[in-house]
Parts: C-alpha cells; structure tokens; sequence
C-alpha cells in the first residue's frame, strides 16, 4: 500500500487501518471451517488449498500490522494513547496467527477426527470463531465510540459488546470440556499420536476464544483510561 493511501486512511479515521487489519484477522479465522470441512471429508488436498489461503490472509494481516506501526502518526490528536492502539493491533495479529497454527498442525499430522466427535468439535470451532466475529465487531463499534467522545450510549453499547464476547468465550470453555470427556471415552481405539494431537487442537481453538477476549478486554482498558 502506498504511503499516502495508507497515511490517507488515518486522516479520513484514526481507526480505519486498525479496523481494516481486524476484518483481515477475522477473515483468516472464518477459513477454518471450510478447512474443517476437508478435514471431516479426509479431504487434505482441499484442506491444504485452504490452509494457504489462511497463510495468506495471515500475511495480509502481517503487512497491514506493519503498516500500521511504522506510519500510526506520533502528533496523532486521540482520546486513546498510541501505545494502546499498537498493542491492541498486537493483541488482533495473535488471532491470525493461531488459525494458521492450528490448520499446520492438522495438515503436518493428517490425523482423523473420530466421527463421533465431529458434529461437536465444529459447534466448538464455530463458537470459538464468534468470539473473533464479536472482537471485529466491537473494534468496528469504536469510530462511533470516537464521534461521541468516548462516552453515552454508544459507551454503553461497546460494553454490552464487551460482555457478549465473555459469555461466547464462556461456552468455548464449556463445549471443550465437553469434547475432552468424549475423546477420553473412545481413546484408547485411535493412535495415541494422534489422540495427543486432537487434545492439542483442542486447546489453540479455545486458546483462539481466549484471544478473541483478550482483545475485548484490551479495548476496555482503553476505554477506562479515555
């Protein structure tokens, strides 16, 4: 991106490169289900085209962060302190960053999801996913929350925003839980190898949920201090 159309998006809003960079890191995410669909259909020549097209929104992502750091204006006039808008570019590129570990793993290892968990491990993908759909949504919300003094209503709305992302978050630890128990029952009739790697994707999808939080509790950090 050249520097006067990036540095005219800054002057146009202080957040919409931040926003723009939010929609890249959530789209990585929402390529995980079709992966997810290759992967329950054993399908890993498809799942490896959607493997790269996560790697490649995850460096999209990458360079629009760049971007972001290298040009965010130091005489930038804002109710939120600079650092906070770097960290909190910071805190969405982990999101990306952790689709595109988790469809690695997967596609290195070719391991099966046991059919009996697979109508499950999707509701805990997809719920995880919300949590980053939520996140962009809220970083979305902040160019009302800049119009209106970072106060009113629209204050009030961001917050309410905020307690959605815990409640999703909330089911993604319950739905692991869940999927935890069953893989414990049936276990002991797949590779040990494999059961091992199933465990870990369960944890990096609900570490994503957990990203996806920490972002909206970065968000209400920044509102405290405005």
């Amino acid at each position: 991106m050249a520097r006067n159309n990036f540095l005219g998006l800054f002057a146009h809003s202080p957040l919409k490169p931040l926003q723009k960079h939010s929609d890249k890191v959530t789209e990585a995410c929402a390529l995980l289900v079709p992966f997810i669909d290759a992967v329950f259909a054993n399908d890993w020549e498809e799942a490896e085209k959607m493997r790269l097209k996560i790697v490649d929104m995850e460096h999209r992502a990458d360079n629009l962060k760049r971007e972001i750091r290298l040009k965010l204006p130091r005489g930038l006039f804002l109710p939120i302190d600079r650092t906070d808008l770097l960290e909190l570019v910071t805190q969405q590129d982990k999101l990306a960053n952790y689709a595109k570990d988790i469809a690695g793993r997967m596609v290195s290892r070719q391991f099966p999801v046991p059919v009996e968990l697979q109508n499950d491990f999707k509701t805990f993908l997809c719920r995880s996913i919300d949590a980053a759909f939520q996140a962009n949504k809220i970083t979305r919300e902040m160019d009302g929350l800049l119009e209106t003094g970072f106060k009113g209503r629209e204050l009030n709305l961001v917050n309410e925003m905020i307690n959605i992302l815990d409640d999703i978050e909330d089911d993604t630890d319950k739905l692991q839980i869940g999927l935890r128990r069953q893989l414990h029952q049936i276990e002991e009739g797949f590779n040990p190898i494999d059961v091992i790697s199933l465990y870990t994707i369960f944890e990096w999808i609900g570490v994503l949920a957990d990203q996806a939080q920490r972002i909206g509790s970065r968000i209400e950090l920044m509102l405290a201090r405005s």
